[in-house]
């Protein structure tokens, strides 16, 4: 969500006092402020079985009093645009967590060249787990749209801070395994957007 920028202080609040309505319905991944990269957003991933289950969720939501008369009417007017994907972990990637509480998180966009993970699937977990064995950072999931703008792989990574990740950046920089295997899948690459997320005290990923 986009939130109005003098309203953002209030919106957080709202979603930590009454979330506990929402998550009576399904499983909250992660839910998240934008503290560089983009400005005055909110990010929360949810998660389903199947098209069936969230088709159900959404039902019983539309139905929910409390969730619609306690957060949903107060909370709409403090959102300027909602974004909509659904994306599915890869099948080579489990969702995982964070060794400990705090840090922060960042979340990268890549928009790939058409033609899927048969055209660049290869290359490109090369690339992310060139980064991983760095050791510097924390792979939390990577998610490819089923819905939503094609081509978009998005990864989650998790670092004790914005500094250790901008040194360990610099470090895989220097690091020829990564050079090589970035150079590689970044063949297939359109384009790249990061940004750097706090979590809510609500998230389940702190």
């Amino acid at each position: 969500y986009d939130i109005k920028p003098a309203r953002m202080k209030e919106f957080v609040e709202m979603v930590n006092k009454y979330i506990h309505f929402r998550l009576a319905h399904s499983e909250l991944v992660g839910f998240w402020y934008t503290e560089l990269g983009a400005m005055n957003k909110v990010f929360h991933i949810w998660k389903y079985d199947n098209f069936a289950h969230r088709t159900a969720v959404r039902q019983a939501l539309a139905n929910d009093k409390d969730w619609q008369g306690k957060f949903i009417s107060v909370a709409l007017p403090l959102v300027e645009k909602q974004h909509n994907e659904v994306a599915y972990l890869v099948p080579w990637c489990q969702l995982g967590k964070p060794p400990k509480e705090g840090g922060v998180y960042e979340w990268v966009t890549f928009q790939m060249k058409p033609g899927g993970p048969a055209l660049w699937g290869e290359a490109f977990r090369a690339a992310i787990n060139a980064h991983i064995n760095t050791g510097y950072t924390k792979l939390i999931g990577v998610f490819h749209t089923e819905y939503g703008l094609l081509n978009t792989v998005h990864v989650l990574w998790w670092n004790e801070s914005a500094d250790h990740r901008a040194s360990g950046r610099h470090s895989a920089h220097e690091d020829a395994r990564v050079v090589a295997a970035v150079r590689d899948s970044v063949r297939f690459l359109e384009s790249q957007q990061n940004a750097l997320l706090i979590p809510l005290q609500c998230s389940p990923l702190k």
